[in-house]
């Protein structure tokens, strides 16, 4: 019998040696049942329902944490700023995110396997690449609106 999404989650905090907390478990829950982007201001909404006294700071503290793992997903959207999601993916990827609806499209392609002058005494850690545009749906509708007629003033 395959673990729960949830279950999967926090075995990944146990095993990178995080204690599993009953905030850290709705943290889990949150992020699974919502299954979209969440600010950390909608995360700390949602959590400070069952514990009224966490902190702004708590839940960012928690969000890179779980980022920096491979929890979440930490994304950058133009217009609304920073988001989360759970990640569903287990290995290395990039995104392509639509600046309409925030879809986003994972690809495997790395940039970094083929970026050259970084300097020999630099380390590169990790990185991010993200690409903006718009998805076929929302390219589709820009269309339509290009297309239909314009409503006269009454």
């Amino acid at each position: 019998m395959e673990a729960s999404p949830v279950n999967k989650m926090l075995d990944a905090m146990s095993r990178q040696g995080f204690r599993i907390t009953d905030q850290r478990r709705t943290l889990a829950h949150i992020f699974l049942e919502d299954g979209g982007y969440l600010s950390p201001k909608d995360v700390y909404e949602k959590l400070s329902k069952f514990y009224p006294s966490v902190s702004l700071d708590t839940v960012y503290r928690n969000l890179r944490t779980l980022s920096d793992i491979g929890i979440l997903e930490q994304f950058y959207f133009m217009d609304g700023g920073l988001k989360f999601k759970a990640c569903s993916l287990n290995h290395h990827h990039h995104h392509l995110i639509c600046m309409n609806c925030e879809k986003t499209v994972s690809f495997d392609y790395c940039p970094m396997d083929h970026l050259g002058g970084i300097p020999d005494d630099f380390k590169v850690i990790n990185h991010r690449f993200e690409v903006y545009g718009l998805c076929e749906s929302c390219q589709e509708l820009s269309e339509q609106e290009k297309t239909s007629p314009q409503r006269e003033n009454e």
